[in-house]
């Protein structure tokens, strides 16, 4: 249980650092190709989570949960498909 509270910490830690860096790449590509920016920067626009964001965050949430649930089962199976392997 520890392990999968640790991989979802990394987890939501590496979406927060890819957010932000994504938004600075917008903001820099806005910045030097005015025709390219998607829309004015305003302030109700900057705390939008996008959507892809959101989707991204459930489905490792739901990965980890069910991996956290199934995991001994799947360990399982996994060891008894490789004993009946024949080297």
């Amino acid at each position: 249980m520890q392990e999968t509270n640790k991989f979802i910490g990394m987890g939501m830690t590496l979406l927060i650092a890819a957010g932000q860096w994504l938004g600075r790449f917008r903001e820099n590509l806005a910045a030097r190709f005015p025709a390219l920016a998607l829309r004015p920067d305003t302030e109700r626009s900057r705390g939008d989570v996008p959507g892809w964001v959101l989707i991204t965050l459930m489905s490792a949430v739901l990965v980890a949960g069910l991996l956290a649930i199934a995991g001994p089962a799947l360990e399982r199976l996994f060891n008894q498909a490789m004993e009946q392997v024949q080297p």
